[in-house]
């Protein structure tokens, strides 16, 4: 496991810029529990705990890091309560509670790229064509803070977080997944419509497939009505747009092009 730190000290894009002296490391040890992970995070902790030169000893960790370890324990119940109560403060559009459970995370040593996983997810599911950038800015975020590590990670998370809260919110497109897998389930494989098949060889053209199918750039707007689910689930409505400004067009757009088929 020493092995770990000092590969860490000599290659790693942050910690290789610090001046770092490993003189006592069995506590380290010991909060790792042997798990080369933990051991990692908690190193990560401990040196940006501290001003430089960080010279580890046992009384050094246990200053630094044992008070981190109680209050937030990344395997224990109050790491799932805190990043509930993160998840919830955005989606509820309040920025000043998402920076607090934020600022917890990062101080208790929190892995920087599970919160922005957690972000890329959020901002599909609960904010979604709502805002699509929010989308774009979790990615980058992910991206950014996968290459930029702690403590600068810090300003980009909260930079995404401010602008998540603040997005209008929709989980249209997540009920609307969900939905559907269930209409998987209910109803089995049902057969693609022939018009909608694809037809590569002479004898599939002969049986129909792709017969009467209409290319749709071909029609004015690029639209004309078709059917494009099987017979038996026919005019079913699988998306309900959510209340807000940019899926409001899309519920016009619907309506106008669909007419009364889906109800919109």
């Amino acid at each position: 496991l020493l092995a770990l730190l000092d590969r860490a000290m000599l290659k790693d894009d942050v910690i290789s810029k610090k001046n770092i002296t490993l003189k006592e490391t069995d506590l380290l040890l010991q909060y790792s529990g042997g798990d080369a992970r933990k051991l990692l995070n908690i190193f990560e902790l401990l040196i940006n705990s501290v001003k430089e030169p960080v010279i580890v000893t046992n009384d050094l960790v246990q200053e630094n890091i044992q008070a981190n370890l109680v209050r937030y324990d990344k395997t224990g119940e109050q790491h799932y309560d805190i990043i509930s109560a993160f998840i919830k403060s955005i989606r509820g559009s309040d920025p000043n509670a998402a920076l607090y459970w934020l600022a917890r995370m990062i101080d208790g040593g929190e892995d920087v790229k599970f919160i922005a996983r957690r972000l890329l997810i959020l901002s599909s599911e609960d904010i979604g064509n709502a805002n699509p950038t929010a989308l774009i800015m979790a990615n980058n975020t992910f991206q950014a803070v996968s290459i930029i590590g702690n403590p600068e990670s810090r300003i980009i998370l909260a930079q995404c977080v401010v602008y998540l809260a603040n997005s209008a919110k929709s989980n249209s497109s997540y009920i609307a997944i969900d939905k559907a897998l269930q209409m998987v389930k209910d109803t089995g494989n049902l057969s693609v419509p022939l018009h909608l098949r694809n037809a590569p060889t002479k004898l599939m053209k002969d049986l129909g497939y792709g017969d009467n199918y209409k290319y749709s750039h071909n029609y004015a707007n690029g639209f004309v009505a078709q059917e494009f689910l099987p017979t038996e689930i026919e005019n079913t409505k699988i998306y309900e747009p959510s209340n807000n400004q940019r899926e409001n067009v899309f519920r016009e757009t619907l309506k106008k092009r669909w007419k009364g088929k889906y109800g919109y």
